[in-house]
Formats: C-alpha cells, structure tokens, sequence
C-alpha cells in the first residue's frame, strides 16, 4: 500500500485555488495536485465550493484609461530606458572580457 503524504500546512490565496480548479477541470483533479504539489483534498474542496458558489474570482479594478499621447510618452520613455540599459550591458560586457582578459 502506498504511504499517505504528508503536506505542512499552508494557505493559499483565492486567485491561486481559482485558477488551480480550472486546472484540475481541463487536466483533472489528481494530475492538477500533483503538477500544483498541493493536496489532492484541498483541490477536490475548492472544486466543490467553486460549483457551490463561495469560490469566486477575485475581481480587479478596470485598467486606468490612458490618452494616445499619454501612451506615446511611455513608449518613448520605455524606449530610452531600454536604450540605456542596453548600453550599460554594453559596458559591462566589455569590462568583464577585459579583466578576464588580465587575469590570465
């Protein structure tokens, strides 16, 4: 016979039984428990109060409505900070060849 596993208490946020209830209804209940390493009980319970009723998704504010050139400022913003960044691999790049170089 196969030992039960024992799994240390733990708590779950209502955004992760969600989703790990639609998981367990594409791939099934046991498969989803296993892929979650949580417990097969704990799913089969959230699964039934998800039909239940009490197992809600939690709902988010509507994203802020932005202006045309509110959106290209952050685009361009966003650009120049990749840009940057970029660069700064760049250099760090060419500093650590350059000290392995010496190191040698």
């Amino acid at each position: 016979m196969g030992k039960k596993r024992v799994v240390p208490h733990r708590r779950y946020t209502e955004e992760f039984k969600v989703e790990a209830v639609r998981l367990g209804e594409s791939v099934g209940a046991s498969e989803a428990a296993r892929r979650l390493s949580i417990p097969e009980a704990s799913l089969w319970n959230w699964i039934r109060q998800r039909r239940g009723g009490t197992l809600e998704p939690p709902s988010y504010p509507a994203p802020e409505k932005q202006t045309l050139a509110e959106i290209k400022a952050e685009n361009a913003r966003l650009r120049r900070e990749l840009e940057s960044a970029r660069l700064d691999l760049e250099i760090v790049k060419k500093a650590a060849a350059y000290f392995a170089k010496e190191s040698r």
